[in-house]
């Protein structure tokens, strides 16, 4: 009897007999011809009965007055035991009366069939079962994430236009094409984009670019050249920003839409490229309103006179209750125009600064001397400058100036602010100097 738990190996062979023979011939042949042919030891009934051979299984046929066929013998010997077993079997001569010959082909290795099997069942798990597992947790993540995403749009306007939650409070906004775009951007933690939902852009666009300084961030294909082209006709924008050729917004990864960010260009090189001279009257109307806001703030002093000028009256004005005979007030004013011999220009020692930091969205923070004390994102800059201990007299950075960076720089007592573009400013410190590349 075979005990499968022991089998390590089988040994196959071929049999032919010149005659007709059947399967208890040729067991007996194969016990009678090897009985004490390998000694005690390796006696093929006492193996049988010990476990250590198991069942000898015969296959064959006959056909034309000869008979064919295959012996198949498990062992649980070793190789060495296992191959003598098998060169024994090839000495049976005859089978019953007919003269036969046996020939082994092969011996199995038990262990390694049952190895590969386990291989290759440990793939189609691996692939059946695994990979729908995974695909299933990430169609699950994707699902929550989705939802997240979709909770976080808003709807601006009559026209409900799909938009990112900072939209409304945000002094700069990316507009795109449609809702996937906006998800896709919210996808990788930019909140300020709004959908214009096709070619036909609605007055809601137009009112939100009014008041903000705006991107347009379009496919880069025929459609989205051609709401730029609208877009140039019906809204204020400031900058162009284009997807790869041939992909869509809704398509790119964080690191290509950052890449697209970067290299924005200016609203008039878009003029120049597609040709359009004339803007329309609401456009220019819009547009004039809104850059002379920016530049009539009393705070864009150009040089270091015109500031000690400004500073000096309000310095002046509280110590009129100290007696005419204390010269404090003669000092003050005195004092007032020494920076005036300056002989370097003001808008002059900065230029490389703001070449440099052009579409990098990164601040520098300087000390008096014009020297750099730190560069860090522009999202940080409001949170460092909090942190500053004195030494800081202005900073240079690539970003809107706002309400919120003109008021700490104030408090710190900042000498100037040096941004992109003007926010809009509700209150006007005049101890601090703002200058934008627009001016």
């Amino acid at each position: 009897m075979q005990n499968v738990d022991t089998t390590k190996y089988v040994i196959y062979a071929d049999i032919t007999a010149e005659g007709i023979v059947e399967r208890p011939d040729v067991v007996g042949a194969i016990f009678g011809q090897t009985e004490g042919l390998l000694g005690s030891d390796l006696d093929l009934r006492d193996l049988q009965k010990t476990g250590r051979l198991g069942r000898i299984d015969v296959q064959i046929t006959s056909s034309g007055g000869k008979s064919s066929g295959t012996i198949s013998i498990p062992s649980s010997f070793d190789k060495v035991e296992t191959a003598i077993l098998a060169a024994a079997l090839e000495t049976i001569d005859r089978v019953g009366p007919c003269i036969a010959r046996i020939a082994v082909n092969r011996i199995e290795d038990v262990r390694a069939a049952k190895r590969r099997y386990v291989i290759e069942r440990a793939k189609r798990i691996l692939v059946e079962m695994f990979d729908e597992n995974i695909l299933e947790t990430e169609e699950i993540t994707e699902e929550i994430k989705q939802s997240v995403r979709v909770e976080e749009i808003i709807h601006l306007g009559k026209d409900s236009l799909p938009a990112g939650p900072n939209v409304l409070d945000s002094d700069a906004i990316l507009v795109v094409e449609g809702r996937a775009d906006v998800l896709n951007l919210l996808k990788y933690g930019i909140k300020n984009a709004v959908a214009v939902g096709g070619t036909n852009v609605p007055p809601t666009i137009a009112d939100l670019c009014a008041k903000k300084v705006v991107t347009a961030f379009t496919d880069g294909d025929r459609g989205g050249e051609l709401i730029i082209k609208e877009l140039l006709q019906v809204a204020d924008i400031d900058f162009v920003a284009r997807a790869p050729e041939g992909k869509s917004v809704e398509d790119m990864t964080q690191k290509e839409i950052v890449r697209a960010l970067r290299q924005k260009i200016p609203v008039e090189q878009v003029l120049d490229q597609y040709k359009i001279k004339n803007q329309p009257k609401k456009r220019r109307e819009i547009t004039t309103k809104r850059k002379s806001l920016i530049r009539e703030k009393p705070f864009c002093v150009r040089n270091t006179a015109e500031r000690a000028e400004a500073i000096a009256p309000r310095r002046v004005v509280p110590r009129e209750v100290v007696p005419k005979s204390v010269p404090v007030i003669e000092e003050v004013i005195v004092a007032a125009p020494e920076p005036v011999p300056e002989p370097e220009p003001p808008r002059e020692w900065f230029r490389q600064h703001v070449d440099e930091l052009d579409g990098t969205l990164s601040a520098r923070i300087l000390d008096r001397n014009q020297n750099v004390l730190k560069e860090v994102a522009v999202r940080d800059l409001a949170r460092e400058l909090k942190e500053t201990n004195g030494d800081v007299n202005g900073v240079i950075f690539d970003g809107v100036v706002t309400q919120r960076i003109l008021d700490i720089a104030a408090e710190k007592g900042l000498e100037y602010l040096i941004g992109a573009k003007m926010g809009n400013i509700a209150k006007s410190p005049s101890c601090v100097k703002v200058l934008t590349k627009e001016a």
